[in-house]
């Protein structure tokens, strides 16, 4: 980013800051970051968010053009929106950071200027896909809040996943803290969320690690995926209720990162077929395949008729696919994709968005 100059009247920047954020794979150990579990993610520079801060008189955060749309051709298009892409676009998640950002300094003593901004974002990250595209926008909001007010160095680097995910929790948004750590982090990340370190620190145990560590990888999702949005819920309960099965399955889960990581560093490839399978299979045990919906098990069985190891990316809407014997194994997976009807892409990791004030700060 290019040095802005300064305002003679303000005396903060002037020229316009922008940040994209990049959609996420939950690779190892998802979903146990809600349970005091440990995961490893990785951001991918197939999708992403960007937002755009530029200094204003007023406070403006600007509708996007198609995801906030408020008019339309007829009340049959309107419905036909709503039924797509439903009632909410991405300001809500803009004025939440805001709020959060805002509330955070205040608490903290940290002194922010009285300038304003105009702020607007874009994304391309697919709707309903579980590879973070609400979180994507917020996190990219934040990187150009901490900027604009000159404060990076002030609010630490493990701490703004939990500023990302307070924002989404305010729109009643259930997650946990590895997409925003992902998206904060960026590259490829081993995170630690045991029950010790929350307690104690508030947040968890984040290690970036070499993205060339992992092996070539694919991505498969669905034009009109279904709602992903209630996968957690009858698990969560049952996890607090104490339920045997779930404590256990959800301990096993979270393993696999640890397992996962040591097969990462030894190249075991065949090691990671294994938990990238097992991991969905504890998942389907867990939750039950009416929560997992009929199109998303599809998504994993077509990778899986091949030979190549499968599972979520997230919670459903996109599968994460890892083809052992190579690109003819890939060849079998485009044609098996193209006949179910969904898209196949190969990954592109993204590397860290650490910068060197944050690198210091960790």
């Amino acid at each position: 980013m290019d040095q802005d100059p300064k305002s003679p009247v303000s005396g903060h920047a002037t020229a316009a800051i922008e940040h994209r954020s990049f959609a996420r794979i939950g690779f190892l150990g998802n979903p146990s970051d809600v349970y005091f579990g440990r995961t490893i993610s990785f951001t991918i520079g197939n999708f992403w968010a960007s937002v755009k801060l530029e200094p204003s008189e007023h406070l403006f955060i600007k509708p996007h053009p198609f995801h906030d749309l408020v008019q339309f051709s007829s009340l049959d298009h309107l419905l036909s929106r709503l039924q797509n892409e439903g009632y909410y676009g991405g300001v809500r998640l803009v004025m939440a950071i805001c709020k959060v950002f805002r509330n955070y300094c205040r608490d903290n003593g940290i002194q922010l200027h009285q300038g304003n901004f105009t702020i607007s974002y874009d994304t391309n990250i697919p709707r309903q896909t579980g590879l973070s595209g609400s979180s994507a926008i917020v996190s990219a909001a934040l990187s150009c809040l901490v900027d604009f007010y000159n404060v990076r160095h002030l609010i630490k680097v493990q701490v703004r996943p939990s500023l990302v995910l307070n924002a989404e929790k305010e729109l009643g948004i259930v997650a946990g803290l590895q997409d925003r750590v992902a998206q904060v982090y960026g590259g490829l990340v081993h995170m630690d969320f045991s029950k010790e370190h929350m307690d104690k620190l508030g947040h968890g145990i984040y290690t970036p690690m070499d993205v060339s560590l992992l092996p070539p990888l694919h991505l498969i999702y669905a034009e009109n995926p279904s709602d992903s949005g209630k996968v957690h819920s009858r698990v969560r309960q049952r996890w607090l209720d104490g339920d045997a099965l779930i404590i256990s399955s959800m301990a096993e889960v979270g393993n696999l990162a640890e397992e996962g990581r040591a097969a990462l560093l030894n190249k075991d490839h065949s090691k990671l077929v294994e938990l990238m399978n097992r991991n969905f299979d504890l998942r389907r045990r867990m939750f039950g395949d009416e929560c997992l919906g009929a199109m998303n098990i599809e998504m994993v069985e077509v990778a899986r008729r091949i030979g190549a190891a499968s599972k979520f990316t997230g919670s459903g809407g996109a599968v994460v696919v890892f083809c052992p014997d190579g690109p003819s194994q890939v060849k079998l997976l485009e044609e098996e994709c193209r006949k179910a009807g969904f898209i196949l892409e190969a990954v592109k990791v993204a590397p860290s968005c650490l910068n060197d004030s944050d690198i210091e700060s960790l």
